[in-house]
């Protein structure tokens, strides 16, 4: 179930939650790890834009769709789903426990870019 804390413009979800709007399609994934992260493994379809790179890249996110914010553990990912929110985007979700709770739930890792 996602929640929503106090001043977060964001909700907090689980892995499972997010595999499951991933795999009903309809949502735009980013990874806000750093490149060589991403190289070495990622949510399949997601798009690589490094956190500090979210506001640069503002014409990269989806206006339409909501957006999952995933990294490492998820601290990296909130702080990409904020700067999302300071551009007036909305449905915006953080992976909770990131890339290291998602492989430990036994879902597919893609390699490469």
């Amino acid at each position: 179930m996602p929640v929503q804390n106090e001043g977060e413009p964001f909700q907090r979800i689980d892995v499972h939650e997010a595999k499951t709007m991933i795999d009903a399609g309809g949502v735009q994934v980013i990874d806000s790890r750093e490149p060589h992260e991403h190289h070495d493994g990622h949510v399949p379809g997601s798009l690589n834009i490094p956190h500090m790179a979210t506001l640069p890249r503002a014409a990269d996110l989806s206006k339409d769709q909501p957006i999952l914010f995933i990294c490492k553990s998820g601290q990296r990912s909130a702080v990409a789903a904020e700067f999302a929110a300071s551009l007036g985007l909305s449905d915006l979700y953080n992976v909770e426990g990131g890339h290291d709770a998602w492989a430990k739930a036994g879902y597919v890792m893609e390699q490469g870019d």
